[in-house]
């Protein structure tokens, strides 16, 4: 291992886990608000908006995030639209990951009991007021589990990104591992960069999810 070397590329790699974490934050938020409206639609059947919505989540997991990104980045300039592969990195992350939230906030809803959703508009409650005082706050504590492993399922689809010419981490170790060929180091650098954003996720879900239940469930 030489430590000369690691310190001349480690400011490429700190620039490279900023991006990637950058990619990160963006497609997880995204994903977690669409995710909700989508689940929102499906589960309430509205019209037309629910089978649209049920459509988009199967397309969305059934194709491949590689796939996604080639047609939001090659495919799109042919009718005018040109986006940087930063940008289509966030627009394919979010198309991905609202379908898997939305299954997750979906299970989470579904394991509620309906007798709750019917007492509360048995006392006054409109059907919002149900959904947002009594079904949501207990699916939320169900959904936490598969939203924690959502969110590291896209931390770790970064990597594909880096097709786009992104300078994430994988890309960089694919280039300098070309270039310099320090094999060993690159490999070292490339699972530090993800240890440091992966490991603080894996180490707050514990704590997340039991700060929802207490607020859900009062324990």
């Amino acid at each position: 291992m030489d430590s000369t070397y690691i310190k001349e590329v480690l400011p490429q790699y700190l620039a490279a886990t900023w991006q990637t974490l950058q990619l990160s934050l963006w497609g997880i938020s995204l994903s977690l608000i669409i995710g909700l409206a989508v689940c929102i639609a499906v589960v309430h059947r509205r019209p037309v908006l629910g089978p649209l919505c049920r459509g988009y989540i199967e397309l969305s997991r059934n194709t491949p995030l590689l796939v996604q990104l080639f047609f939001l980045y090659f495919g799109l300039p042919k009718i005018g639209i040109n986006l940087s592969g930063h940008t289509c990195g966030i627009i394919g992350l979010t198309f991905l990951g609202a379908a898997y939230m939305a299954e997750a906030f979906r299970g989470g809803i579904e394991a509620v009991s309906r007798t709750q959703h019917d007492a509360a508009l048995a006392v006054g409650l409109t059907d919002a007021q149900a959904f947002r005082y009594i079904t949501f706050p207990q699916s939320l504590a169900a959904s936490v589990p598969a939203l924690t492993a959502n969110t590291l399922f896209l931390i770790k689809e970064t990597s594909v990104v880096g097709v786009l010419a992104v300078v994430e981490l994988l890309n960089l170790s694919k280039e300098l591992i070309g270039l310099d060929y320090h094999t060993n180091e690159a490999l070292f650098l490339l699972v530090l960069g993800y240890a440091s954003i992966l490991l603080p996720v894996i180490l707050a879900a514990p704590w997340i999810e039991k700060r929802v239940r207490r607020v859900a469930y009062g324990y």
